[in-house]
């Protein structure tokens, strides 16, 4: 919370729908795409030299095994699993974490008159079912506490996860025990060996455990168990800490104590000003610091590598530029170039970075009602693509083999056709910096300055004959929020409004054109690059 291979057959039936002409492939939009005139001689050139016979090795795709969700029982509306299927196919999300699982609304635990406990699956399964509908993967968060295994009162967020710890310890492994066995039932011990278990979210804040750290690790100690009670195989680990705490203390607790662990847990965020600010009143600021976030993980796993259990999976169960769900930057087109810098700074650190959350269909602070509110969500409400989108849905398209780069804003990737991907991007960090909070600087209108020249050089590319798309996210491209502002931010958006915005912004290339490469020539593509930028090149053999 802190907060493809195409085949000639499929490719003619696309390329009905393009217009090869001379004067199309010279189309630029206006609002400062690629092949610009007008750049200054002087200009910088970025260049990024890639030969196409020269692999790093396969693309590690960390990027989308996971991402976030708000809490459980929005799992149960038709319009999240309508955005959840969506983002599923457009960005290959593997798997899911949420809160609130154990939450009195989704009716798991009861306890009789006489204190014994009841359990009841019946929307865990419906949200389960679901999610394996469209082939996605649970990864459990457990937590929060049902009221009537509580030893107190105390809770979190408008919807009142209780925060504290157990009464009975040993009814709380009875549950956790009971829950994992059903799951073990319903999906079968196979696949269950696939889903992660995580204990608890952030017990390092208070907000989120009224119990100390040793609380924690008793809590941990018995879920742990029972989850290995059922299978062995079955993986645990936690401690989902804010802000990367508490990772050396767990793996010695669990080292010390013969507790099982298979994996370390914990967040990062971009910003500075403090945390739990679910409204944003308190003011964010992006850090400019140019390794926040990505440096917490390259630590963490630092951290691992030199304990007891140097072996252990590392994940980022949250991650974000802000981890408040009232912070403009998530709807800003800088939030697409933010996390795409991150996440090639983190390199092979994480074996997962999931981005918190997928949808703005989120309920921390109650329910929103504004179009563009600051949420976390890659979509809004009312479904509409933000510029993050596009950067999950870009990653997604780049094939699975990693070209050699060294610069260190790309990914340059092939496939087994012969088709080659290049993703590109300039983070600037144009924030103002203390003297002015997110809130109020990510809410104007924000024009992109130019940063120059920048020149795709491809080396023995195949000879034959190429489509190449472009594609761009940025300033007024792919920027839903500035179709918003262009509308004068109405408080509530009609049909036609959403749909007006969701064509003007659909994530279309903005250029199409066919290329001839004869043998021992480089393929070549400039573009101007614009702050936070993002560009795809997608070169398609025919």
């Amino acid at each position: 919370m802190e907060r493809i291979k195409v085949s000639n057959i499929a490719f003619m039936k696309r390329i009905k729908g393009f217009c090869w002409s001379v004067a199309l492939a010279a189309v630029m939009i206006s609002n400062g795409a690629a092949q610009s005139k007008k750049q200054p001689a002087t200009a910088p050139v970025r260049a990024i030299n890639v030969d196409f016979n020269q692999a790093a090795g396969p693309l590690n795709k960390m990027f989308n095994a996971c991402v976030g969700a708000g809490r459980a029982a929005e799992g149960l509306r038709a319009d999240w699993q309508q955005q959840l299927a969506y983002v599923r196919r457009e960005c290959g999300f593997r798997y899911i974490r949420m809160h609130g699982l154990l939450n009195d609304e989704m009716a798991i635990y009861t306890q009789d008159s006489k204190g014994n406990p009841q359990l009841s699956f019946m929307y865990v399964d419906a949200l389960f079912d679901f999610l394996h509908s469209i082939g996605m993967k649970p990864f459990v968060e457990l937590g929060f506490m049902p009221s009537q295994l509580a030893s107190g009162s105390k809770t979190i967020f408008w919807w009142k996860g209780n925060v504290t710890p157990p009464s009975d310890y040993n009814k709380w492994e009875q549950l956790v025990q009971q829950l994992v066995a059903h799951f073990a039932e319903r999906y079968g011990e196979e696949e269950v060996k696939s889903w992660y278990f995580e204990v608890w979210n952030e017990p390092n804040l208070e907000g989120f455990w009224a119990g100390s750290q040793a609380d924690y690790f008793k809590l941990y100690t018995h879920a742990a168990r029972a989850i290995k009670a059922v299978n062995k195989d079955f993986r645990v680990g936690g401690p989902g800490t804010a802000g990367a705490a508490w990772e050396p203390e767990m793996i010695d607790y669990c080292y010390k104590n013969n507790v099982p662990i298979d994996f370390i847990s914990t967040h990062a965020y971009g910003v500075k000003q403090g945390f739990l600010d679910e409204f944003g009143n308190g003011g964010t600021v992006l850090d400019k610091n140019p390794m926040s976030v990505s440096g917490d993980v390259i630590q963490s796993r630092a951290e691992i590598a030199a304990s007891k259990k140097p072996g252990l999976e590392l994940h980022y169960t949250e991650w974000s530029a802000s981890y408040t769900p009232a912070d403009p930057i998530h709807d800003s087109y800088h939030e697409a170039a933010y996390v795409l810098q991150k996440l090639k700074q983190v390199g092979n650190a994480a074996n997962s970075m999931s981005y918190w959350v997928f949808t703005d269909i989120f309920e921390e602070p109650g329910p929103r009602f504004t179009p563009f509110h600051g949420g976390f969500g890659m979509l809004t409400i009312q479904g509409i693509n933000k510029p993050v989108f596009y950067a999950y849905q870009w990653l997604n398209k780049l094939g699975p083999v990693e070209l050699k780069n060294t610069d260190p804003a790309s990914w340059v990737c092939k496939d087994s056709s012969g088709n080659v991907q290049a993703l590109l991007w300039d983070f600037t960090n144009t924030h103002p910096g203390d003297s002015m909070h997110n809130q109020k600087y990510y809410i104007q209108d924000l024009p992109s300055k130019p940063k120059g020249k920048l020149q795709l050089h491809l080396s023995n590319l195949p000879a034959g004959n190429y489509a190449v798309e472009l594609y761009r996210t940025g300033y007024k491209s792919n920027d839903a929020y500035a179709g918003w502002l262009s509308l004068g931010k109405p408080n509530y958006l009609t049909q036609q409004q959403v749909a007006q915005i969701k064509s003007q912004h659909d994530g279309s290339p903005f250029l199409k054109k066919m290329i001839s490469v004869k043998a021992h020539t480089p393929y070549t593509e400039d573009i101007d690059l614009r702050e936070n930028d993002v560009f795809l090149v997608n070169i398609i053999k025919l």
